[in-house]
C-alpha cells in the first residue's frame, strides 16, 4: 500500500497532543468513560487486526513554491506529481507545502519577512527533506541553508541551468533543471508557416517573466537578422492586447509568461494572460509550457511540470531511503513537442509538418475513426451473415438432394411395386386361373361320364368342382386387386366405383360412392394413386374402423382432384400416433407426394376418420 500524504499549509499548526472540552474528563467525564469503554471494547474485539498493522516510521518533506498554486497551474501539476510520487516510499509521509509567492510580493523586504518566519516556523520540527520549486526557492535555500536547514538534503527543480551556475550549489543539492528552448520552438513554427517574416515576443515584468524573456533573446538572437523581431514585454496588458489585434501577416506570436505586467496587475499565466494573448493575437501563438498548450495555442517545444515533479518525487524518495544527495546525478528534464490539434486546423497548418515524435492533443476524429468500427462491425456481421446463408443455402440444396433422392426412391420401388403387382395378377389371371378352371371343366366332365357311380362319389366331385369354382374366382379377385385392369380399360370413376361395390359385397359394409365433374381422361399415374388410396382406405376401414358404413367422394375443383374417404367408426389420435402410422398411410402420402399433391388425415377417437387427398389434373 503507498503511504499516506499529510498536508500542511502556511499559518497552519498541528495538534499532536491533548483535546478540546468536549472530550476532556473536567469538562464532560460521563462521555470519557464511554470513551474509554468502546477503546476497550474495541482493542478486545479487534486486538489481531490493532496488532497487524506495523507502525511506520514518520519522514517530513517540505515543498517551498515560489508561487502559490492558485496562481501558477504549472506549479499546481508539479506539486500533485511530487504528492502522487511519494506515495511509493515505505515511511509516513508529513508532506508541508509552502509558497513565497514571489509575484504578488517581490520585494526584497517581504521575501525577507517570509524566509525568517518560514526559518522560524521549521526550527522545532524540522524536514528530512527539502524541495525547491522556482529559481527564488532555490536561492532562498541556497543562501539559508547552513544556517537555518543544516545538513537537510535539497532537491530543486523548476529552475535553469542559468539559475544553477549563477547559486552554485553544494553537495546538499541535487534535482533536475528544465530549460526553455525558444529555438526549437522557432524551427517547428518556421515548419508550420514557412513564409513568415515577423516574430513577435510576448512576455511580462515580474522576475520569472524576465527570467525567460532574456532566455529567449538570447536562443533567438542568431536570427534576428533573418526575421524582424518585436519584444512587446513592457506594457500594460491593455495595450498589449491592442497591439496584438494590429500584428501584420506572416507573423508568429511567442508567449513567453506574463504574471504582472507593465501596470503592476498580476495574472495567472495559464488561466488569465494566456487566453486573452490567443484571444487578441490575429496570428499564431507559440508558448513555453505544456499547461498552456490548450488554451488556443498552437504550441511548441514545451517544458513538463509534470516530469519534473515525477523526477524530483523519485529523488526524495531515494534520499528517504538512505541515499546522499551526491549520490544522485543533477538531470536535465526532457522537453517534448506538443501541439493542439485545433489550433494547428485554425491556421491551417498540417500535422505532417510538425517534428518527429510530435504529441498531438485534442484530435477530433474523423468520419472514419470515429465509425470504422461500426463498419468494421457491420462487414463482420454481413460476412458472417452471407456465409451463414451460403452455409444454409447449401445445406438446403443438399437437403432438397436427398429429398429428390428419397422422392425418386420411393418412386422407384412404387413403380417396382406396381409393376410387380401386375406381374403376379397377369400370372394368376393367365396360369393359374387358367388352369383351375381346366381343372374345373375336367371335374365337371368327369361327372357326367360317370353315370353309374355312386350317389357318395358324384357329391365328392361335385365339392370339388364347387372348391375349384370358388378358388378361381378368389384368384380373380386378388389378380384384380393385385392389377385393377378395369382402371385403365374403363377409367378412374368407374374402377373407383367398381372397388367400391365390390367391398361392399364382399365386406358387407355400406360404402356410398359420390363423383362430380371428373373428366373421363385422367393421367395413369394419378388415376392408380387415387385408386390405391382408396383401397388401402377401405381395407383399414375393415381391419381398425369397425364402422359399418364409409362415404367416397371423388370431384374436380379448377385443376385439381379431390378425394375424401369418411367414416364413423372408432377412429384414432392423429396427433399422438404422428411417425407409428403403419406402412399403408405411408404408402399413400408418398402416392401423393409422388404426383405433387397435398395428403391429410384427420381423426378423433370415438369420431371416425376422414382421409383427404388433393392432387392436380395432370395431361394424360
Amino acid at each position: 500500500m503507498s503511504a499516506p500524504v499529510e498536508h500542511c499549509l502556511a499559518g497552519e499548526s498541528r495538534a499532536r497532543s491533548g483535546c478540546n472540552s468536549g472530550c476532556c474528563p473536567q469538562g464532560r467525564p460521563e462521555g470519557a468513560r464511554f470513551a474509554l469503554i468502546l477503546v476497550f471494547v474495541a482493542a478486545f474485539l479487534f486486538p489481531q487486526s490493532i496488532l497487524a498493522q506495523p507502525t511506520r516510521a514518520v519522514r517530513r518533506v517540505l515543498i517551498f513554491n515560489d508561487f502559490g498554486s492558485i496562481s501558477s497551474p504549472g506549479i499546481a501539476l508539479l506539486d500533485r506529481a511530487i504528492a502522487i510520487g511519494l506515495e511509493s516510499s515505505p515511511y509516513h509521509i508529513e508532506l508541508y507545502n509552502e509558497n513565497l509567492e514571489a509575484t504578488l510580493f517581490p520585494d526584497e523586504a517581504s521575501q525577507h519577512r517570509f524566509r525568517e518566519w518560514f526559518i522560524r516556523k521549521y526550527s522545532d520540527r524540522k524536514p528530512d527533506v527539502i524541495i525547491t520549486v522556482g529559481p527564488a526557492s532555490l536561492k532562498f535555500m541556497v543562501e539559508s541553508h547552513e544556517s537555518a536547514f543544516p545538513n537537510i538534503p535539497i532537491i530543486f527543480c523548476g529552475s535553469t541551468q542559468e539559475m544553477l551556475d549563477e547559486l552554485k550549489p553544494d553537495s546538499h543539492f541535487t534535482g533536475v533543471w528544465g530549460v526553455a528552448q525558444p529555438e526549437k520552438t522557432l524551427i517547428a513554427a518556421l515548419h508550420l508557416q514557412p513564409d513568415t517574416k515577423h516574430v513577435v515576443v510576448v512576455g511580462g515584468v515580474g522576475p520569472f517573466d524576465r527570467g525567460l524573456e532574456a532566455v529567449t533573446k538570447e536562443s533567438l538572437r542568431k536570427y534576428e537578422s533573418q526575421f524582424e523581431f518585436t519584444y512587446l514585454t513592457n506594457l500594460a496588458m491593455p495595450a498589449l492586447l491592442e497591439r496584438l489585434r494590429r500584428l501584420p501577416s506572416k507573423t508568429i506570436v511567442y508567449h513567453t509568461s506574463i504574471m504582472e505586467d507593465a501596470s503592476g496587475a498580476y495574472f495567472i499565466d495559464a488561466a488569465q494572460s494566456v487566453p486573452m494573448v490567443v484571444g487578441a493575437a490575429n496570428a499564431p501563438v507559440f508558448v513555453v509550457d505544456d499547461v498552456d498548450v490548450g488554451k488556443g495555442t498552437v504550441g511548441g517545444n514545451v517544458l513538463s511540470w509534470a516530469a519534473d515533479g515525477q523526477v524530483a518525487a523519485g529523488m526524495a524518495v531515494r534520499i528517504l531511503d538512505g541515499a546522499k544527495p551526491q549520490e544522485i546525478p543533477i538531470v536535465r528534464n526532457n522537453n517534448v513537442y506538443l501541439f493542439d490539434w485545433r489550433a494547428l486546423r485554425r491556421w491551417g497548418f498540417r500535422e505532417s509538418d510538425l517534428p518527429s515524435g510530435s504529441i498531438v492533443i485534442f484530435r477530433e476524429l474523423s468520419i472514419w475513426e470515429r465509425t470504422k468500427w461500426i463498419w468494421i462491425s457491420g462487414l463482420i456481421t454481413i460476412l458472417s451473415l452471407s456465409a451463414l446463408a451460403a452455409h444454409l443455402q447449401f445445406s438446403r440444396r443438399r437437403l432438397k438432394q436427398a429429398r429428390d433422392a428419397q422422392l425418386q426412391l420411393s418412386g422407384l420401388l412404387i413403380n417396382a411395386q406396381e409393376m410387380e403387382r401386375s406381374r403376379l395378377a397377369s400370372e394368376l389371371h393367365d396360369d393359374f386361373s387358367q388352369r383351375l378352371a381346366l381343372l374345373a371343366l375336367g371335374l365337371e366332365n368327369v361327372s357326367e361320364t360317370l353315370p353309374d357311380s355312386t350317389q357318395a362319389a358324384k357329391r365328392q366331385l361335385d365339392e370339388l368342382y364347387n372348391s375349384a369354382s370358388e378358388l378361381g374366382a378368389d384368384l380373380h379377385t386378388v389378380s384384380h386387386r393385385l392389377h385393377p385392369s378395369a382402371l385403365k380399360s374403363l377409367g378412374l370413376v368407374p374402377g373407383v366405383s367398381g372397388l367400391c361395390k365390390e367391398f361392399a359385397a364382399r365386406q358387407g359394409i355400406e360404402i356410398a360412392f359420390c363423383s362430380e365433374n371428373i373428366p373421363p381422361g385422367v393421367h395413369p399415374n394419378v388415376a392408380l394413386c387415387l385408386f390405391r388410396i382408396v383401397q388401402e382406405s377401405l381395407q383399414n376401414l375393415k381391419k381398425h374402423s369397425g364402422a359399418a358404413r364409409a362415404q367416397v367422394n371423388l370431384h374436380k375443383t379448377g385443376d385439381r382432384l379431390f378425394l375424401s374417404v369418411c367414416d364413423d367408426g372408432a377412429g384414432f389420435d392423429a396427433k399422438e400416433t404422428g411417425n407409428k402410422v403403419g406402412l399403408g398411410i405411408r404408402g399413400m402420402r408418398e402416392r401423393v407426394r409422388l404426383v405433387g399433391g397435398q395428403f391429410e388425415i384427420h381423426s378423433e377417437p370415438g369420431k371416425g376418420t376422414r382421409i383427404e387427398a388433393c392432387v392436380p389434373l395432370l395431361q394424360p
